[in-house]
């Protein structure tokens, strides 16, 4: 138990270049989910985060059953149920089945991989839970690639994607393409979840995804604002999931999750100060 605030040890191995790059891979993971979990919020789209989660785990668990790499693998099987939910899903009474449907079957394969899987029980583990270890500079190298394409695209769209996804029914009258745009929004999701994979884990990467942009909802409704707010409360997540989690040498994810949901109750905490002050 002493082990989980041995401050020497977390200070030891913060020197170590695999904790290094580790870190770096958090800051870059914190601000994808800081700029994407607002409009997630915005669009209700929680439940669709963790069902293409679910489809990322499927797609690492193929990969490490055949022995490629599983950031690859996880990658083809986000874009895949990403594109899988938009396509099917195209009514919004349709949208929570669907998902449903395409999560329990994608969770099952990927349970049936990971038994036929004879490795180390680690990499099983980790792709769950999530592992510092699992980066390796080939990995990042995939991470940075993916992320720089992610904001490229982001840029681009990011204007007529807030007004679609603040108001729909307007931006269709006003001509925006408003179903092709869900359709590259849920790409770039599934994108950024299956980054979160490898260090999060496919189980609780919606706590990355999610959690920091509800906190921020909760405290403000400028779009602007809540995207700031987000970023810093994914980057504290991220990054202090990480530190807390070397000494232990546990799971990072129950640390970014932890941190998430103390954010999260602060900022429900003040939002509801200030609607009792208001009234």
């Amino acid at each position: 138990m002493a082990n989980f605030f041995d401050f020497g040890l977390t200070l030891d191995l913060l020197r170590l270049p695999f904790v290094q790059l580790a870190l770096v891979v958090a800051v870059v993971l914190g601000l994808l989910a800081g700029v994407l979990g607002p409009l997630i919020v915005s669009r209700n789209m929680a439940f669709s985060v963790h069902g293409t989660s679910e489809l990322a785990f499927t797609g690492g668990a193929a990969a490490l059953l055949l022995g490629w790499d599983i950031g690859n693998g996880a990658l083809a099987g986000a874009i895949i149920a990403a594109l899988v939910l938009g396509l099917l899903s195209r009514r919004s009474s349709e949208y929570d089945s669907v998902i449903g449907v395409v999560l329990a079957f994608g969770l099952g394969v990927g349970v049936l991989m990971l038994y036929f899987y004879k490795g180390r029980a680690s990499n099983k583990f980790g792709l769950l839970t999530g592992q510092i270890v699992g980066q390796d500079f080939a990995s990042f190298a995939l991470l940075m690639a993916c992320a720089a394409g992610v904001f490229a695209v982001l840029a681009v769209i990011y204007r007529p994607l807030l007004f679609a996804s603040v108001d729909p029914e307007v931006a269709r009258a006003r001509g925006v393409p408003v179903t092709a745009l869900a359709l590259v929004f849920a790409v770039l999701v599934g994108v950024a979840t299956a980054l979160g994979v490898r260090t999060v884990g496919a189980l609780l990467v919606l706590a990355l995804m999610v959690t920091p942009a509800a906190a921020a909802c909760r405290v403000t409704a400028s779009p602007l604002r809540a995207t700031v707010l987000s970023v810093l409360f994914a980057l504290v997540s991220a990054v202090g999931g990480i530190i807390l989690s070397l000494a232990p040498g546990a799971p990072i994810s129950a640390f970014v999750t932890a941190i998430s949901f103390v954010i999260y109750v602060v900022c429900w905490a003040v939002g509801r100060a200030r609607g009792l002050t208001r009234a």
